[in-house]
């Protein structure tokens, strides 16, 4: 067991403060002795594998942990599900005052925890001292509150179950906090799996919590590198992941899970454009600048690592950054002064060694302070990039250290479209004294947080997450809550409806026996553009009555039909800005001119599926009451302004995701449609649906009422053909934003699979639902999942 003294000496730091010693001891006490905390209590661990950690500002040797194994994943699991019945039905109360006490906690051990994040991951103390402890107490006090009111403000949903996370090294305690305290207060056990390089606060919190009460099993700890992580993202008995890391890791986790029914939430890569307008406070953005891209040394996944600025001011204000750049601090990060610390590990040191390297084979122009960085330790100088090219390596790739590059725009329509030149979408900063001018900018930028006038500013009570490939999901305020809550068990039987055999209507047949003529023959084409259009492959496919009596041929869409579909799909990106009112005006006319057609529509779907018409007529009314509902839901799915620690409003304003491809249930073929294409299209998202694949004509008649109903060109488009291989197109398509798959669990696994290639959100269900229950056939679920959540901070005041 190492000593507090060689502690100290190996690390040379000198004598330490009285305040720092805690930490210390705390890392002798337990060294050599660092396995796992599982079910309450320290374990060694079922193998003799480990790595050592150590500190980025010395490479001194601070501890010797265990790689956990299959059998100690396992453990761990099975702990956390035997917690989870007693802890699940805990009362919100109950769960409120748990969490309360482990932020208290936390706060009375905060110098301890702060030591211990800067001698383990390297970021200065001023950092961890007065920004991440007091935001992890935060997060499990705002969420004490959350628990307290989650039996109304989240009634008919429950708790996942057991909870799989998977934090980075670049917050290591703070990342912790985020995942933990909205699963524990939604009622889920976890299993937390710290990052290989910063294990010992995650472990140190741990031991805190059960020394605060917290039941036995509700928290593990984990520690091991990326094997370690595999071993529970495939584990059969965790019920979700949550990770936050690398799109690449992020778009493997995708792959795994697809299938498995694992709910999921990935928080992963960015590279964040920090917009500058010629009317912004220059000595403000130069501060902004450093809080953006040299806070943490750059390790921060929305850094504002691009610098955009108006070409009138970049010569002057590059001229004020270099100024400002001779006078930051580097060094030992338990030095109060210091301004960055250390680079978390020799890997990540040389990635952004070699980033660099590239950058200036590139031909941009390097600049970095006069003055040296420590030799020894793990550091790297703040270095700004001028004469970036937007395709260059170092503007494209995520780099994750203290490297910015700059960049120069001559209208607000060239800053939207340089900082939306990447595939990620995580955040943006946006500086202007015009806030007209910052209202019009922010909600064209694709990314999940916009930051008027400020920067890098977090808070429990705003979710935090991105767009496209920096993942989906949230973490915080009332939209991360959801990401730990699932409907609870439905107790209605569903699927019963369809399974009853009617004589078909003759009426269904429209070919009476008196006819002496050949009947016209109907082969229903798509419907993309706002057009019936001939399917490319020039393939139709029989829909049969129960009794096999041909009711008409449908087209057979292929890929191209597909491709078709989804460029007028983007072509039709108008409707996101149209008003919500005059969105439920099209949908209200939708359901008036249905209604005008409604007993034409229940003989088709007596006729497709052999029910009796008073039960097809029932399906029409309850597809027409749930056209009204999305209706009056398109001008009241309202955002919110979160109640953050600033001096400012921040804004969390519900977005349309873009292009959603829908494949609809096979039962209820009408009002499965209407009731997944109507929450999507009445917060302004457009769609390719391909509908029930036996029963497709409830779709198909519809294009006459969408011709009839001022539904404009491109936002509802109709694919018909194999359901499972269109889907699978659909997930594919790199332009297509999210995919909803409602059918069967193979094909469910293959659209997760697939949506890995641009990390798209994905809905996938293969379980049946009652799609005429109010509970399960529409409200608040299908628009959470087709809108994203974007929060802009804007402060305010002299």
């Amino acid at each position: 067991m190492t000593t507090v003294t060689e502690i100290f000496e190996t690390m040379a730091y000198g004598p330490a403060p009285e305040s720092d010693k805690p930490a210390l001891e705390w890392i002798a006490r337990h060294d050599g002795a660092f396995g796992l905390f599982i079910g309450g209590r320290w374990t060694k661990g079922k193998s003799d594998a480990g790595f050592d950690v150590t500190n980025p500002a010395t490479t001194a040797r601070l501890a010797r942990v265990t790689q956990a194994g299959q059998a100690d994943v396992d453990a761990a699991v099975a702990a956390a599900r035997k917690a989870f019945p007693a802890w699940s039905t805990l009362s919100g109360h109950a769960r409120a005052r748990h969490l309360y006490a482990l932020a208290r906690a936390v706060q009375k051990h905060s110098r301890l925890l702060a030591v211990l994040e800067s001698l383990d991951n390297g970021k200065s103390i001023r950092e961890t001292r007065d920004l991440d402890i007091p935001l992890v107490a935060r997060h499990l006090t705002h969420h004490a509150g959350w628990a307290q009111l989650a039996e109304s403000e989240f009634a008919g949903y429950g708790p996942v179950g057991v909870v799989g996370q998977i934090v980075p090294w670049n917050f290591p305690l703070l990342m912790v906090a985020w995942k933990i305290a909205p699963a524990l207060a939604a009622g889920n056990t976890v299993v937390v799996k710290p990052a290989e390089f910063t294990p010992l606060t995650a472990l140190c919190l741990a031991e805190i919590a059960h020394e605060a009460g917290l039941p036995a099993g509700v928290l593990n700890v984990v520690t091991g590198d990326g094997r370690t992580g595999e071993l529970m993202v495939n584990h059969p008995d965790i019920d979700k992941i949550a990770f936050t890391g690398s799109t690449e890791v992020g778009r493997i986790i995708r792959k795994a899970t697809a299938g498995s029914g694992k709910k999921l939430s990935l928080e992963l890569g960015g590279k964040s454009p920090f917009i500058v307008f010629d009317d912004a406070d220059w000595d403000s953005v130069v501060e902004g600048v450093v809080d953006a891209i040299w806070f943490n040394q750059g390790q921060v996944c929305c850094a504002g690592s691009r610098l955009l600025v108006h070409e009138g001011i970049a010569e002057r204000l590059v001229t004020k950054l270099r100024a400002r750049m001779e006078k930051l601090r580097v060094g030992p990060p338990l030095d109060k002064a210091i301004d960055m610390g250390a680079i978390v590990a020799p890997v990540q040191l040389e990635r952004i060694r070699s980033l660099v390297n590239t950058g200036v084979e590139e031909g941009a122009t390097m600049w970095q302070p006069s003055w040296a960085c420590p030799t020894d330790g793990y550091f790297y100088p703040p270095t700004l990039f001028t004469n970036v090219s937007p395709a260059a390596t170092i503007a494209q790739v995520e780099i994750f250290g203290p490297v910015l590059v700059t960049m120069t725009f001559r209208t607000p329509a060239e800053a939207v479209e340089l900082a939306n030149n990447t595939p990620y979408g995580l955040a943006a900063s946006v500086w202007t004294e015009n806030i007209n001018l910052a209202l019009d900018v922010a909600p064209k930028i694709k990314a999940g947080v916009v930051w008027i006038n400020c920067t890098n500013l977090f808070d429990a009570a705003s979710g935090f997450g991105g767009y496209r490939e920096s993942g989906f999901g949230r973490e915080g305020g009332k939209e991360g809550m959801w990401e730990y809550l699932k409907p609870e068990t439905r107790k209605a039987e569903v699927g019963t409806r369809n399974k009853r055999s009617r004589p078909v209507p003759r009426s269904a047949l429209r070919v009476p026996r008196s006819q002496p003529l050949p009947p016209i023959d109907r082969t229903y084409k798509l419907f993309i553009g706002g057009a019936q259009v001939r399917p490319d492959q020039g393939y139709s496919r029989k829909i049969l009555a129960p009794s096999g009596a041909l009711l008409a041929e449908v087209a057979e869409g292929n890929r191209k039909d597909i491709r078709n579909a989804v460029e007028a799909a983007h072509a039709a990106d108008g409707w996101a800005k149209t008003s919500g009112h005059n969105r439920g005006q099209v949908l209200y006319y939708l359901a008036e001119n249905l209604a005008q057609r409604a007993d034409e529509f229940a003989e088709r779907i007596s006729g497709m599926t052999g029910r009796d018409l008073g039960d097809a007529r029932r399906e029409v009314d309850a597809s027409i009451s749930r056209l009204f509902s999305y209706a009056a839901w398109a001008d009241k799915y309202d955002g919110a302004v979160h109640q953050t620690p600033i001096r400012g409003v921040t804004l969390a304003m519900n977005e349309p995701i873009g292009v959603i491809g829908i494949a609809c249930p096979e039962a209820e073929p009408l009002l499965g449609f209407v009731s997944l294409v109507g929450p999507a299209v009445a917060v302004g998202n457009t769609v390719i649906a391909t509908p029930s694949e036996a029963h497709p004509l409830a779709a198909t008649e519809l294009y006459t009422v969408l011709d009839a109903s001022d539904v404009p060109a491109g936002v509802i488009n109709i694919v018909t053909g194999a359901k499972d291989a269109l889907a699978k197109v659909l997930a594919e398509h790199d332009d297509v934003d999210a995919v909803w798959f409602f059918g069967n669990h193979a094909a469910g696994a293959e659209v997760e699979r697939a949506s890995a290639g641009n990390m798209k959100r994905t809905w996938v269900e293969w379980h049946p639902r009652d799609w005429h229950d109010g509970g399960q056939g529409e409200g608040r679920e299908f628009l959470r999942e087709a809108t994203q959540v974007k929060n802009i901070w804007i402060p305010y005041g002299e």
